[in-house]
């Protein structure tokens, strides 16, 4: 019912978005003596704000053709390493041949709601050195139901098959969301005496013990019950799409959700951004665009994926409580030695509270203290600890020298 409804509003909205586009493409004409006047200017922007936001955002590009390696341009090729239903492991393979071996790095995005392009920031910093390979997960409603559910435990599993194809002297990069998964993923393959696991891994903002100064989205998830869940964001994918039948999150339930909980914010970016286009501020405005254009595309979740999330991390706490289990077997976290573990925090983090990803360092005890560490980014909030400049000048710098020392020999 709710999908239908949504289909139906983006439907009825489609002619105010088209009309809405061409005046304001008519009001651009160079040609018209009065086009940059204030009040022309004004026009523009009201009839932009209104096709933004009648518009509908497909997945977006990686835009990541090219990266510098020793002051060369390097072309980048999009490689599927390996395919599974749910999530493509994509290579960005750097096409020359004059680079000698160099460190992997794993980086797995999170399955939450955005595409993996969220993550474009955090990709571009790494091509220069690193090869780089990252969990590109598919929309749920683009999976036929014939592919079978995808459950936590499934998650689990894809993480250990990539880093099985991956090979030894890989290391993890875990944004957010998937650091429950990933660490599981290391007990599991450290319990197993896999050869192929990690060599480091690095934990950013990542929900590892959500008790430990709970956010708003932590009071979200937690003060529900799992019932709630499945009956009011649950539905059934309607006949239209390939994965007719799946049921899922979908992705306008968790963009309404993602825009509620910070309302103001984004109705005064918003209207800056209406400012930023009657004043001629291009560049604050394209910034704008380019924010929105990523944050306001969104894909459905698989639902047994995202209510085993909510049961296991939100309400039940497992993971910090040693109670997580991997089909049917307990994990047992102190079983990992060889892996180093790097902890990441914003300290204005506003999704994950400080110390909720820092405990996984108290959780690994098995790992030597010199093999473990901890940075918290002072003045950052979550986006900042994954992209932008303060992720480029200090964040991306420290992750990559941990790895380095790191490394297996």
């Amino acid at each position: 019912m709710l999908y239908n409804i949504n289909a139906q509003i983006m439907h009825a909205m489609q002619p105010v978005h088209v009309m809405a586009r061409q005046a304001r493409q008519y009001f651009y004409q160079p040609w018209n003596p009065l086009s940059y006047s204030w009040y022309y200017r004004t026009i523009r922007a009201s009839l932009e704000l209104i096709e933004r936001l009648t518009d509908y955002y497909e997945e977006p590009e990686w835009e990541l053709d090219t990266t510098r390696i020793d002051g060369r341009e390097v072309g980048i090729e999009y490689k599927v390493a390996l395919e599974k239903p749910y999530c493509n492991l994509l290579h960005f393979r750097r096409r020359t041949r004059k680079l000698g071996p160099q460190p992997k790095v794993l980086i797995v995005a999170p399955l939450s709601g955005h595409f993996a392009t969220l993550l474009r920031g955090t990709v571009r910093e790494f091509l220069p050195d690193h090869e780089v390979y990252i969990t590109d997960w598919r929309n749920a409603r683009d999976v036929p139901v014939s592919e079978g559910e995808f459950h936590f435990d499934d998650y689990v599993d894809y993480l250990i098959d990539f880093l099985n194809h991956l090979g030894p002297d890989t290391h993890v990069l875990a944004v957010c969301q998937p650091c429950v998964p990933a660490l599981v993923a290391a007990g599991v393959m450290a319990a197993d005496n896999n050869p192929n696991l990690p060599s480091s891994m690095t934990l950013m903002g990542g929900p590892v013990d959500t008790r430990i100064s709970p956010t708003e989205v932590n009071d979200y998830a937690s003060g529900k019950d799992l019932e709630w869940f499945e009956n009011n964001v649950i539905c059934k994918v309607p006949p239209g799409f390939k994965g007719k039948d799946q049921l899922v999150y979908p992705g306008f339930i968790q963009l309404s959700g993602f825009m509620s909980m910070n309302m103001d914010n984004h109705i005064s970016k918003h209207f800056k951004f209406f400012t930023d286009l009657i004043k001629g501020d291009g560049d604050s405005a394209e910034a704008h665009r380019k924010f929105y254009n990523e944050y306001l595309a969104v894909m459905d979740m698989p639902a047994h994926y995202y209510l085993d999330t909510i049961r296991k991390v939100f309400l039940e706490h497992q993971l910090p409580k040693g109670e997580i289990t991997h089909d049917g077997n307990p994990v047992d976290l102190t079983a990992i030695k060889k892996m180093a573990l790097l902890t990441i925090e914003g300290e204005l983090d506003d999704i994950t509270g400080r110390g909720q990803t820092s405990t996984a360092l108290d959780l690994c005890s098995g790992i030597a203290k010199s093999r473990k560490q901890h940075y918290e980014a002072k003045g950052v909030g979550h986006y900042g600890i994954f992209n932008g400049r303060k992720f480029r000048e200090t964040i991306a710098p420290k992750v990559k020298a941990f790895m380095a020392k790191h490394a297996q020999s």
